[in-house]
This record gives C-alpha cells, structure tokens and sequence, in this order.
C-alpha cells in the first residue's frame, strides 16, 4: 500500500440544479484530461452515493504534486446557478462524507483532512473549509 499523509476534498464544480454523476466525471477525466481513468479515488453523488473511482492502490489524478500521498474525495456540486463557489453539498452527501471520512482515517490515522484550495490558495474547491469541518478527524492520529 502507498503511504498516505493527505485526504484531499474536492467538488465536481457543478452547478447547483445540474447533474455530473459518477460516470459522466470519470467519462469527463478519460476523454477530456485524458486520464486513464476517473481522478478521484472516491465520488459522492447529491443522493450520498460513495462511488469508488480509482483503487487505493493506485495513484490519484486530482491535485498536483500531492497525487503520489494523497487519497482524493469529490462531491457533486460546489457552485451556485450562476457559477460562484457555493457549499451545495446535500444532507445526504455530508451523512456520507463523514462516514468516509472516519474510515479512511481508521485506514489512515496520521493523514491529514484538507480541502484542495489548502493546497493551491488560486482554487476556491471544495467551496467549503474541509481543514476545518474535519479538523477533529485529522487530529485523532
């Protein structure tokens, strides 16, 4: 197993209203970033979904320079009807999120919960502040 110090929140950058479910993202990443395969390791549809992307095993293709020790998370949405980062992330999604999240910190104890704008400030994804919201998960190790 790859060694894991980051879980890396991301949003699909969907508007609120629009659909961009699993499928169509990892159909967006292999024809359009020409990935191999979806980036994420893990998707959360508004219905609270867990979709699995890409194995644990496998490096992710979500967030530069951070792939290699990272796990990376998206939920559907982020934007708002006219485009602006908006947390729009359901009940759902958030039930599911947190589930995930407190089992890849049993899996991964010492890996940190951040947003991916904690690690490029020119981003506004997750559009919500994941450091903090999870923060008591990363300080658990």
């Amino acid at each position: 197993m790859r060694t894991v110090t980051l879980i890396i929140l991301h949003c699909s950058a969907t508007r609120e209203g629009q659909s961009f479910d699993f499928e169509q993202c990892r159909e967006d990443h292999i024809r359009h970033r020409g990935f191999s395969d979806i980036g994420y390791h893990f998707y959360v549809t508004r219905d609270g979904v867990v979709h699995n992307g890409r194995p644990l095993e496998r490096i992710g293709a979500h967030c530069l320079h951070h792939n290699r020790h990272s796990i990376g998370v998206c939920y559907e949405g982020g934007l708002d009807r006219e485009g602006r980062p908006k947390d729009t992330r359901t009940v759902r999604q958030k039930i599911a999120l947190e589930a995930l999240l407190q089992e890849l910190k049993r899996m991964f104890p010492r890996a940190l919960i951040v947003g991916h704008r904690n690690l490029n400030p020119q981003k506004a994804c997750p559009c919500f502040d994941a450091a903090g919201e999870y923060e008591v998960h990363s300080t658990n190790a």
